[in-house]
């Protein structure tokens, strides 16, 4: 039986604890950044580099929320906001480790050329044949930003 969408429920991120150590290394290394732009008397650098990690640790502290996901014949939604097919260019389901399993979706956006998906691992196959009908799959991996900032326990 042909399925009309597919959806699901996932927090945005997968949560870590942090230790007060790995506060202070972002505090140290932010006052050394900012003592360096200071020096080479770059004043707008050093404020962006505080108010930077200011929201940087607010975004750290806080408890991921709960997205709700949804593909449907009209385009990818997350949350409130619509993907329409047209502006999608290609899929790709990355295998990370046995746990994390992402949906890649090249964007015609040139700002956010990819969206990265968590994807529950009892509708992978699912999704898999839902976006063959749509989008054509390409191999894509994660950015390089992702992936630093998934390392760095971001």
């Amino acid at each position: 039986m042909k399925r009309d969408k597919i959806q699901w429920k996932m927090l945005e991120y997968q949560h870590r604890d942090r230790s007060v150590d790995w506060f202070w290394a972002v505090g140290i290394i932010t006052v050394a950044i900012t003592l360096i732009a200071i020096i080479y008397n770059n004043i707008l650098f050093a404020i962006f580099i505080i108010l930077g990690t200011f929201t940087l640790l607010l975004y750290a502290a806080r408890a991921p929320r709960m997205v709700n996901f949804e593909i449907s014949r009209r385009g990818i939604h997350i949350n409130d906001t619509l993907y329409p097919f047209n502006t999608l260019e290609s899929f790709w389901l990355h295998y990370h480790n046995d746990r994390d399993k992402k949906l890649i979706v090249k964007s015609e956006k040139k700002l956010m050329p990819y969206i990265t998906l968590p994807v529950p691992d009892e509708d992978v196959e699912d999704i898999h044949l839902f976006l063959m009908e749509y989008l054509p799959e390409e191999e894509h991996n994660e950015s390089i930003a992702e992936a630093i900032m998934e390392y760095l326990g971001f």
